[in-house]
């Protein structure tokens, strides 16, 4: 006999480093507003101070930043061991907005309906505009993003994790600090049997940026690319991963500043400790490839 949808117990972690409380404060409402039971909250103040908050709400204020992983980490145990206090954990952006009131309904019979099913990403979309960037689409075909699809990573800030995940496989990896912690997170999820999947209809309202706006972004980004392989893979797809992904930063042409950091974080991803090694098996990598993303790209 299946889980019933509306027994499954909803909570949602949000990170703020306090410069956004008015964003936060519509981003609570939003969540207060969902359908069915009422959704647990954790705020965690990731080395800042936190603003007033509405009653209830679980808070935790970080004497420092552990960064985005590191302090989602926080929020997960805010919950109880692994998060075990509630089924499900939605991870939401602090300047994010849910616009509808039936998402919470819809991540309750999605994980209800499936129980492979260990994440769900949602689909971010402009306030404006109403548009999604094609990076928002966690997978390679990212022309259609109404599409919804089973996929191999997930968005960070906007998505459903079934605390089950975090008991058998572990947390985000708090040393990634910023950049690639979702991926690394889902090809264990993958490799231990769970599913992911992209949903169109589970929206979360998030204004355009660009990641590059992040000092430490191609530092970062390089340096963790090298850790996710190091970390995830067969030695054998290692140099080749790698290979595909500096080419296609090459053939993006960044600037000489941003190069040379990618180059930097490049090299820092092979002289500094990854975490440690759990190469997934041979059958997760064709696992992957049938979900049209082989672990080269």
């Amino acid at each position: 006999m299946g889980t019933s949808a509306g027994t499954i117990r909803l909570g949602a972690v949000i990170i703020t480093m306090g410069n956004r409380p008015e964003e936060l404060r519509d981003l609570l409402d939003s969540v207060a507003k969902q359908r069915g039971s009422a959704i647990e909250i954790a705020v965690v103040g990731n080395g800042s101070p936190l603003p007033e908050l509405p009653p209830g709400v679980r808070t935790v204020e970080l004497p420092e930043n552990l960064g985005i992983p590191g302090g989602r980490n926080v929020g997960i145990e805010a919950f109880g061991p692994d998060g075990g206090e509630v089924d499900v954990l939605l991870f939401l952006d602090d300047d994010g907005l849910l616009p509808n009131e039936d998402t919470a309904e819809l991540v309750r019979e999605a994980f209800a309906a499936d129980p492979a099913l260990g994440i769900v990403s949602f689909r971010i979309a402009d306030p404006e505009s109403g548009s999604t960037q094609r990076r928002h689409v966690p997978r390679l075909r990212a022309s259609d993003p109404l599409r919804s699809s089973r996929v191999t990573t997930f968005l960070g800030g906007a998505n459903a994790v079934r605390t089950e995940v975090f008991r058998e496989v572990g947390g985000l990896p708090g040393e990634f600090f910023y950049a690639h912690e979702e991926t690394d997170l889902a090809w264990r999820a993958l490799d231990a049997g769970w599913m992911i999947d992209y949903r169109a209809d589970m929206v979360l309202f998030h204004p355009l940026t660009a990641p590059s706006r992040h000092a430490v972004y191609h530092r970062m980004v390089a340096r963790n690319r090298v850790w996710l392989a190091r970390r995830n893979l067969p030695w054998t797809l290692v140099p080749v991963y790698l290979g595909v992904w500096m080419l296609l930063t090459l053939l993006r042409r960044p600037s000489g500043p941003a190069l040379r950091a990618w180059f930097g974080g490049f090299k820092e991803g092979w002289t500094a400790p990854s975490g440690t090694r759990r190469p997934m098996r041979w059958r997760t990598v064709w696992r992957l490839t049938r979900l049209g993303r082989p672990p080269i790209i």
